[in-house]
This record gives C-alpha cells, structure tokens and sequence, in this order.
C-alpha cells in the first residue's frame, strides 16, 4: 500500500512534465507524453521496423487466439507460416511456446510474452481492439471445425 502511495506521488509530480509514469503488464515504466511524439519522431530520424503483412497477422492470430499452433495460424491465414516469421516474433521476444497440443505430432501452442503487451503499452490482451468481423467469422469456422475433429 506504501509503494501504491508512492507510485500516485510520482506520477503527480510528473502531471505537468514531458513523461509520465504508466503501468504496463511487467510493472511501471517512464514514457514520453503522446503529444510529443511527433517532435520526438524528428530528433531521433530512425525509421521504425516494418513488418510484412505476414508477420502482423500471425501476431495478430495469436494475441487474439492463444494459445494457438501454427496449424491453427495457417488455417485462418489460408496459407503456409514460414519459420523465418516465427522466428523474428521469438527473438522480438513477443512470442513464446507455451506446451504442445494434445494431438499427432504434438505441434508447439505459441503465446505473447510480457514483452509482448509492454511494447504495445497494454496491461492484458484484454485490452487489444476489438477484431474485424470477418476475421471473427474464420475464427468462428475454426473453432467449429476443432470441435468436430474432436
């Protein structure tokens, strides 16, 4: 209770200042305020990571899904995953294996990290967007064929 207390008096004395103190899913973090992002995109002139299309929607699928195999990944995708994809999300550290799948062949069940849901500024996945509505009808179509091949 004494830390909460010191928590809320940091973030007073930070009220007025360029950062703020923010609760992420690992704890607590400092960051610059949002209004500052476009001053602060020209000081640093890097050019973000970009990431193909692939690769955000496996990540997509599986914060939305976990956990989730890479079958069930290209199920919804309608096509292959590639191990490179799979791999740069584990090394990003925004990926991990979980367990496997009681099925033939036990295929690995992927899962976002803390890692994860601090890069995105989020406490829980509870807290991502909420889904496209035709992704939500594959997911649905999915879901029934699981129950089927059970």
């Amino acid at each position: 209770q004494q830390v909460t207390a010191y928590i809320a008096e940091i973030s007073t004395d930070y009220h007025d200042k360029g950062i703020e103190l923010v609760e992420v899913a690992s704890g607590y973090r400092f960051q610059a305020r949002s209004y500052l992002t476009p001053w602060l995109q020209r000081m640093l002139q890097d050019k973000p990571t970009k990431y193909s299309r692939a690769t955000l929607e496996t990540l997509a699928l599986i914060a939305y899904r976990q956990p989730v195999s890479r079958g069930d990944i290209e199920a919804v995708r309608g096509v292959a995953v590639s191990s490179q994809t799979i791999n740069m999300l584990e090394e990003r550290e925004w990926i991990k294996v979980i367990g496997r799948k009681e099925v033939p062949g036990r295929p690995a069940l992927y899962a976002t990290t803390t890692q994860f849901l601090d890069y995105f500024g989020i406490k829980s996945i509870q807290e991502l967007p909420p889904l496209d509505e035709a992704l939500l009808a594959k997911l649905a179509a999915m879901d029934e064929e699981t129950l089927l091949d059970i």
